[in-house]
């Protein structure tokens, strides 16, 4: 396998991108939800447990990618702000449902307007088409659930 005749620059290379795209919407998020209990994480329950199916704390911590004690003193932040309630769950007694209270669902749609924007003034050089794609090819990749690396360190192609 070749590689490039010539350098590319670094405006070529993914990580950078990735990384400048990334490092300017942690920029702007913190801006949206960096009051919140929580902050990202705090807004990540509130979007996790706006399902009509409540998660489970447990279910919710492994979804985050959060350790569960983590977890445990997230949700207690969130509630004390009157934004969830834990509720048993009627079919394991030792489990509590998350479930969103009407302060929060409030305050989560109104976050999520405020992110769209922020969103927006970042994707603004691309087209509301190359938006849409965009947003649908990251998701692809974020939500393949695959290691993009072998053992020896090398790309792995992602398993059919």
């Amino acid at each position: 396998m070749s590689g490039p005749s010539a350098p590319q620059s670094v405006e070529c290379d993914l990580a950078w991108a990735l990384a400048r795209v990334a490092r300017d919407h942690a920029t702007a998020v913190q801006c949206v939800v960096g009051t919140l209990p929580g902050g990202q994480r705090g807004f990540q329950v509130l979007a996790a447990a706006a399902g009509d199916d409540p998660p489970t704390q447990l279910a919710l911590a492994r979804k985050l990618g959060v350790d569960r004690t983590v977890m445990t003193y997230l949700l207690d932040k969130v509630q004390e702000a009157g934004l969830i309630e834990r509720h048993p769950d009627p079919n394991d007694r030792r489990a509590r449902r998350i479930v969103l209270t009407t302060a929060g669902r409030g305050l989560l749609c109104e976050t999520e307007t405020r992110l769209r924007t922020a969103e927006a003034h970042i994707l603004a050089p691309l087209s509301p088409d190359e938006q849409g794609a965009l947003r649908t090819l990251l998701r692809r990749v974020a939500t393949a659930g695959t290691d993009p690396t072998s053992a020896e360190g090398e790309p792995r192609p992602p398993s059919a």
